[in-house]
């Protein structure tokens, strides 16, 4: 028998029991498993080591951090909250294009405009070289020169990158404001962007903010690379430079707690994101053309970000390229390669599969609870790498000793670790973390559904399992591809979790640009750098055209 549940438009067809539901809650399981298991490690016994960072440089760590992020926050918001007013509201030359290429910079990884600014604008670099040439100076005692490797460099790099958050998230706000609200704002002779625009898009903006400001607490190449003590580096010290997983899982947990604290103020601005509009049909607000001095304002505040974010990076590595310093491709570099395309497809194909089981599940057989378990499952993405890096060595750890006992006493078959030390662990752990991404892409594409459409095909003497082959999947395969897409291409500029648990030998694109950008050889590398980058503009495209269709709906 078809009984509704409670949520509408979504069929259960009962029960917790069914074999589907079950493995959609023993896959979220496994998922939650690495994030308890953060937790697990920190209540263990650090030898006195917390005491003693607590005493000396765990200050330092949150300090900078909370500098970090309030600076990158700051950034983020002024590029993306004006250069989408200036999107939406006006009509300038070049508007058509500014309108994607604001979304480029996402496609370049922080770690590597820091690589590039720190070369483009050093002693020996082409600005300062110039400067002198132009002046006459001789050495860096005869002028000022702002230097790059410093917290105000990093919150600009990475403000110039990760806008794009605040960019998306603000222009659809805006573009989804009725073009009523407006109206009523110019009729009263209100600024529509302080009475209107900012107030109706504020819990998308902090929305956006939020994630960016996720993203500079994760982030670990630049402030790695300009020697910023943040927790994620101090984590990454810990581990690896005192051998102490367990203080490195008690720095984890409190920069856990900056991300519980983010992630309440998302779902706060999410909760509130509400307003009413009683006219039959929501256009949106024609864009006004702009007129003298106003152009150039329009234009200046869309090329910006643009070239800090993008322009810049790109022509600094393909200066390298086409000054003969990284055009062979050698065997590391395609091993590099096929390493990265390799992981990246496993873990998208993995990702997509589990979040299209969890999602259709959850929506159409398990009930509320498996829906509440499955998003939660989906959280990963909330956690920096090297938090998450720890919770899955845990785990794993524990698993290959419940094995190996399993093995030697019940078996007679002695086994060692089967997954420390092994690709596997790199897998699982980008599985865990861009869960979000996949189960996101696969909820939206099911909640377009015609509602009834599963009952249809049950009506038609098709079982679930008929009914979601033959009917569901195919509708489904947009979103399976987009999701995908920007899962591998996540994967493909994944840094931390790589470098932590990657096994012996295994280089990928990210480390081995890393590996070189450390060495002060970037030149080198800069062909595998443009490859990076390359694959990361696939999902800015797609994140155009999703755009372009909101607005064409509205």
């Amino acid at each position: 028998m078809v009984t509704a549940v409670k949520q509408p438009g979504y069929l259960n067809t009962s029960s917790a029991f069914a074999p589907l539901t079950m493995l959609a809650f023993v896959l979220s399981g496994l998922y939650l498993a690495p994030i308890l298991a953060v937790f697990v490690a920190a209540s263990g016994d650090s030898g006195g080591l917390w005491i003693h960072l607590s005493d000396t440089v765990l200050p330092r760590y949150v300090m900078n951090t909370l500098i970090l992020i309030s600076g990158v926050g700051a950034v983020s918001l002024a590029f993306g909250v004006s250069s989408a007013w200036v999107i939406f509201r006006y009509d300038f030359p070049g508007r058509g294009y500014f309108e994607w290429m604001l979304l480029l910079p996402a496609a370049v990884p922080a770690y590597l405009v820091a690589y590039t600014y720190t070369d483009f604008l050093e002693f020996a670099g082409p600005v300062q070289t110039g400067l002198r040439s132009l002046f006459g100076w001789e050495s860096a005692r005869e002028y000022w020169f702002p230097e790059v490797r410093s917290m105000q460099g990093a919150v600009l790099i990475m403000g110039a990158v990760l806008y794009p958050y605040v960019y998306l998230m603000a222009r659809t706000a805006f573009t989804l404001t009725p073009q009523s609200f407006y109206q009523t704002g110019l009729v009263s002779g209100r600024n529509l962007f302080w009475s209107v625009g900012l107030p109706l898009g504020r819990p998308a903006i902090i929305a956006g903010l939020a994630l960016v400001l996720m993203e500079a607490i994760s982030d670990f190449g630049t402030v790695d690379y300009f020697a910023i003590e943040t927790l994620t580096l101090g984590i990454f010290n810990v581990w690896l430079g005192m051998n102490s997983l367990t203080a490195a899982a008690q720095i984890a947990v409190l920069a856990f707690i900056f991300i519980l604290m983010l992630l309440v103020i998302e779902v706060a601005a999410r909760s509130k994101q509400r307003f009413t509009n009683l006219s039959r049909r929501a256009t949106p607000m024609p864009p006004k053309a702009a007129m003298g001095w106003s152009k150039l304002w329009c234009i200046l505040c869309c090329l910006l970000p643009f070239v800090i974010g993008f322009v810049i990076p790109v022509a600094v590595l393909l200066n390298f390229v086409l000054q003969g310093y990284s055009l062979s491709i050698e065997l590391a570099v395609g091993r590099a390669a096929m390493n990265a395309l390799m992981l990246a497809g496993i873990v998208a194909i993995l990702v997509m599969c589990v979040a299209t089981l969890m999602g259709v599940t959850s929506a159409y057989q398990g009930g509320p609870n498996l829906r509440r378990v499955s998003a939660l499952s989906s959280i990963g993405y909330a956690f920096p790498g090297t938090i998450l890096a720890i919770g899955v060595v845990t785990a794993a750890g524990a698993f290959d000793s419940a094995f190996a006992y399993l093995s030697g006493n019940i078996l007679g078959i002695p086994a060692d670790g089967f997954l420390i030390g092994g690709l596997g662990l790199v897998i699982i752990a980008c599985a865990v973390r861009f869960q979000a991404i996949g189960y996101g892409a696969m909820t939206t594409g099911i909640a377009r559904l015609p509602p009834n459409m599963l009952g249809a095909s049950r009506i038609l003497g098709r079982n679930f399992n008929q009914s979601v082959l033959e009917v569901l999947l195919p509708l489904l395969t947009r979103s399976f591809i987009a999701g995908g897409l920007l899962v591998f291409v996540d994967v493909m500029k994944e840094l931390p979790m790589t470098l932590l648990l990657r096994p012996f030998n295994y280089e990928t694109l990210a480390t081995y640009v890393y590996q070189y950008a450390k060495d002060e050889l970037l030149e080198q590398a800069a062909l595998p750098a443009l490859l990076i980058v390359a694959t990361g503009i696939i999902p800015v495209l797609v994140m155009n055209a999703a755009l372009k269709e909101l607005h064409a709906k509205n």
